[in-house]
C-alpha cells in the first residue's frame, strides 16, 4: 500500500491543526466531521495529508465533472504511486426513456457515450478490486447502479504462465462472455484478435497498452504488454487478471433461472393489465419484454439490460442496486469518504432518487417496463448514508446538515457542541477579497472599464450572470470590443470546460463569463476581479452561500476584489459581506501576529486528468486533431468550413465514414457559431444605436 504523499508544500497556517483534528477523529471512529476551509486555504492538501496518515481507500465525491477532474489531477500529483482515478457519468448526451401520457408520446432512451470517461470508470473499478492504495474522485454518478461487484470479479479472467487452465478455447469463450468483441483487423478498446498461437487483448480500461498471450499448445507460455502504436513489448508479467468489458454482466450459470423469473413477473403483470381492462398496455409490455429476453438468450445482452438488474443481481423488490460504493465495500469494508463542497453535493445526492422514481412510475403504469425497472435507480439519501464509510464534509460554506451531524459531546461539560474544524488562514497570507457594491445602471460600461484596468495589469476576470443567454451574449459583446472573452456554462462539454479554464490561466482569454460553474473549487490564481451582475436578484444564484463561493474565486490574488452590481443590499448580500469581513479580521490578526506578508499564489499550469485527452484519443486512432472552434477568428470560419466540407466529401468517397462524421459535426458547430454571431452583431448594433440616440 503506497499512500506516500509527494508535495513541495508543507502544511502551514491552519492546516496542521486541521489535519491533526481530522486524523484524530477518523481514528476515534467519528462517523461525521466538517472542515470549514476558505477558498485558497489548501483544503485539498489537508485532505491529502489525512489520507496519507490514515492510509485508507478513499472516495471523494464532488458535485460537478469539472471540479472532480481538477481534484483528481491534484491527487495524482500528491500520490504518484497510488491508484488515483476519476469516476463520473460517461454520457456526453443523455435523454432518458420516458412517456408523456398527456400527448401519448414515448421518448426512447438516447445517449452519446464518452469513450474516454467510460475507460476511466473501468480503470477505477479495476483498481478497487486489485489494489488497496486507491483514491477515486467521483461525481454523484457514484450512487447510480453499476452492476454487482461480486459478479464483476467472478467472471474476470485469471491467467498464469505455464498454466493450461483455462485453455485457449476456454479463454476465447470467456472473453466473449465478458463482452469483449473479436476483431482481427482493428484492435480497439474492448476488443481482441487471434493470430496463430497468440491472443491480443485491448483491455477496456487501457488507452494504449495491449495484452498479448502466447501459447505452446494449450499452455500459456508468455504474457506481455505491447505498445498499441509500435507493437513493441513494453513489459512481461507472470500473471494477468482481466475484468469484463461492461459493468452489467449476465451470470451465464443462472441465466435460465433468471429469465424464468422475469417471465413469471411478466405473466403476472400482463394478467393484471388485462384484468384492469388495459389490453394495449398488456400487449406493449409482452412484446417488449419477450424481445429483450430473446436478445439476452442469443447474445447475453440487450439494450436497456440495466432495467433487469434486480433479477441479475438476485435482489428483492425495493432492495437498492450495487453502486461504486459497493465496490469499495466489497474490496475493503473500512474506507474513508470526503464530500467536497458539501453544501452543493449533498442536495444533489438527496434529489437524484425522486426524479428517477417519477419517470419510472409512468413507464411502468403504461406498460413500457416491468415493475422491476424501479429497482434500477440511484440510492436514496438514507441508503447512501448507511453505505459510505466515515464522512468528512469539506466546504467554505457548510450547511446545517453537516454542522448538525458533526456535533459531539464535550467530555468535560457533557454539552453537545458543534465540531466544525475551521481552516481560515491561507498559507500565502492572502486575505479574503475586498467587496464593492455599485449601481446596476450602466453596469456593462463600468464592467468594461474595470476589465480594461485588469488587462493592463495582465490580470484575469470572472463575470457571473443569471442565465446562459446572458453569459453568451456578454461574451460575444466583449469579443466585439476586442476583449479576449469566452463563456462557460453547463452546455459546454467537459473537455472544453477544462480547456477554457486552462486557456484563461495561459492568457488565451482575459475574461470568462459564466453562471453557476464559476464557483466552488476553481483554482485560478491569475483572477484578480470577480464581477457579479444583478447581485440583488434574490434566489439560488444570489443566495449568501452562492455569493461567498463566487467571491472566493478572487481570494488567490494579492489584489483580489469583488464588485457586486446592485441597487439594494439584500439579506443574502449582507450575510455574505459580514462573513467575509469576519474572515478577513481573523486572517489579518494571524498575519500581524506572525509577521506574514501576503503574496499571490504561484501555481504551475499543468495538464489535468482530462485536458487534451481528446487529442490523444484522436492520435491513437490515427486521425488528425480537429481545430478548436473558440480559437478560430470569425472572419476565417467561412473559408475553414469550405475546406472541411471538401475533406468530408473526400473521406466519404474513401469510405472513411467515422472521419467524415467527425468533420460533419465540426462543420455544424462552426455554422451554428456563425449564425449566433451574426444575430448578436445585429442586436449589439441596435443597442449601441439606441444609446447614441439617447
Amino acid at each position: 500500500m503506497s499512500f506516500a504523499i509527494t508535495s513541495s508544500f508543507t502544511p502551514t497556517g491552519d492546516q496542521p491543526q486541521a489535519i491533526e483534528k481530522l486524523v484524530a477523529g477518523v481514528r476515534a471512529g467519528a462517523p461525521h466531521q466538517t472542515l470549514l476551509g476558505v477558498t485558497g486555504s489548501g483544503k485539498t492538501l489537508t485532505m491529502a495529508n489525512v489520507i496519507a496518515d490514515v492510509k485508507l481507500p478513499t472516495l471523494v465525491i464532488s458535485h460537478n465533472k469539472t471540479l472532480a477532474a481538477q481534484l483528481a489531477g491534484e491527487f495524482e500529483e500528491f500520490f504518484p504511486d497510488a491508484a488515483v482515478h476519476y469516476f463520473v457519468s460517461y454520457y456526453d448526451y443523455y435523454q432518458p426513456e420516458a412517456y408523456v401520457p398527456t400527448t401519448d408520446t414515448y421518448i426512447e432512451k438516447e445517449t452519446d457515450i464518452n469513450e474516454e470517461i467510460d475507460r476511466l470508470r473501468h480503470a477505477a473499478t479495476r483498481a478497487l478490486l486489485s489494489r488497496k492504495d486507491v483514491i477515486i474522485v467521483a461525481s454523484v454518478s457514484c450512487i447510480y447502479g453499476l452492476g454487482s461487484p461480486e459478479e464483476y470479479q467472478a467472471v474476470s479472467l485469471q491467467l498464469k504462465i505455464q498454466s493450461s487452465r483455462p485453455n485457449r478455447t476456454e479463454i476465447l469463450r470467456q472473453l466473449v462472455d465478458m463482452r469483449y468483441e473479436r476483431n482481427d483487423m482493428d484492435l480497439q478498446r474492448g476488443k481482441f484478435r487471434v493470430r496463430g498461437n497468440m491472443i491480443d487483448i485491448h483491455p477496456v480500461y487501457s488507452l494504449e497498452d495491449i495484452w498479448r498471450i502466447e501459447f505452446s499448445g494449450n499452455t500459456v507460455q508468455r504474457i506481455s504488454t505491447l505498445d498499441q502504436l509500435t507493437g513493441k513489448t513494453v513489459n512481461r508479467a507472470d500473471a494477468l487478471t482481466l475484468f469484463p468489458a461492461t459493468h452489467y454482466i449476465a451470470p451465464q450459470k443462472r441465466i435460465n433461472e433468471i429469465l424464468k423469473t422475469i417471465e413469471q413477473d411478466l405473466d403476472r403483470e400482463v394478467r393484471a393489465f388485462l384484468k384492469a381492462n388495459k389490453p394495449l398496455e398488456a400487449e406493449r409490455l409482452s412484446q417488449r419484454v419477450h424481445f429483450d429476453l430473446e436478445m439476452i438468450r442469443a447474445t447475453g445482452y440487450c439494450q436497456g439490460i440495466e432495467n433487469y438488474s434486480r433479477y441479475f443481481d438476485q435482489r428483492k423488490p425495493g432492495e437498492p442496486p450495487s453502486t461504486l460504493i459497493d465496490f469499495f465495500k466489497f474490496a475493503d469494508q473500512n474506507f474513508l469518504t470526503f464530500i467536497d463542497e458539501s453544501h452543493m453535493t449533498l442536495p444533489q445526492l438527496r434529489g437524484m432518487y425522486h426524479g428517477d422514481r417519477a419517470r419510472k412510475d409512468t413507464l411502468i403504469e403504461y406498460g413500457f417496463r416491468l415493475s422491476g425497472a424501479r429497482d434500477n435507480r440511484p440510492l436514496t439519501f438514507e441508503e447512501f448514508k448507511t453505505r459510505v464509510g466515515q464522512c468528512i464534509y469539506a466546504s467554505a460554506t457548510p450547511g446545517e446538515y453537516e454542522i448538525e451531524k458533526s456535533k459531539i459531546q464535550n467530555p468535560k461539560s457533557k454539552i453537545i457542541e458543534a465540531n466544525v474544524i475551521e481552516q481560515l488562514i491561507r498559507p500565502t497570507g492572502l486575505l479574503d477579497p475586498t467587496i464593492t457594491v455599485k449601481p446596476t445602471k450602466n453596469q456593462i460600461d463600468d464592467l468594461l472599464n474595470e476589465i480594461q484596468h485588469c488587462i493592463a495589469k495582465k490580470q484575469r476576470v470572472l463575470v457571473t450572470t443569471l442565465t446562459k443567454r446572458m453569459a453568451e451574449d456578454l461574451a460575444e459583446y466583449l469579443e466585439e470590443l476586442k476583449v479576449k472573452a469566452a463563456y462557460l456554462h453547463s452546455d459546454v462539454e467537459i473537455f472544453e470546460r477544462l480547456e477554457l479554464l486552462r486557456d484563461l490561466r495561459l492568457g488565451v482569454y482575459d475574461v470568462l463569463v459564466g453562471i453557476n460553474l464559476l464557483r466552488e473549487g476553481l483554482d485560478l490564481p491569475e483572477v484578480a476581479l470577480v464581477a457579479i451582475l444583478d447581485a440583488d436578484k434574490e434566489g439560488f444564484l444570489r443566495s449568501a452561500t452562492s455569493l461567498v463561493q463566487v467571491m472566493g474565486r478572487a481570494a488567490r490574488h494579492l489584489e483580489g476584489r469583488v464588485i457586486m452590481y446592485a441597487d439594494t443590499i439584500t439579506g443574502s448580500m449582507k450575510q455574505a459581506m459580514e462573513e467575509t469581513k469576519r474572515r478577513r479580521a481573523v486572517q489579518e490578526a494571524y498575519n500581524n501576529k506572525h509577521g506574514i506578508t501576503p503574496a499571490t499564489i504561484k501555481k504551475a499550469i499543468k495538464e489535468g486528468i482530462l485536458a487534451h485527452r481528446q487529442q490523444e484519443i484522436v492520435r491513437a486512432n490515427g486521425r488528425s486533431p480537429l481545430p478548436n472552434v473558440n480559437e478560430i477568428p470569425y472572419e476565417e470560419l467561412p473559408h475553414l468550413i469550405r475546406d472541411l466540407e471538401r475533406q468530408m466529401d473526400l473521406a466519404a468517397k474513401n469510405l472513411e465514414f467515422e472521419k467524415a462524421a467527425a468533420l460533419r459535426d465540426q462543420i455544424k458547430i462552426m455554422k451554428e457559431k456563425m449564425r449566433k454571431k451574426t444575430s448578436r452583431r445585429d442586436t449589439f448594433k441596435a443597442i449601441r444605436a439606441a444609446k447614441e440616440d439617447n
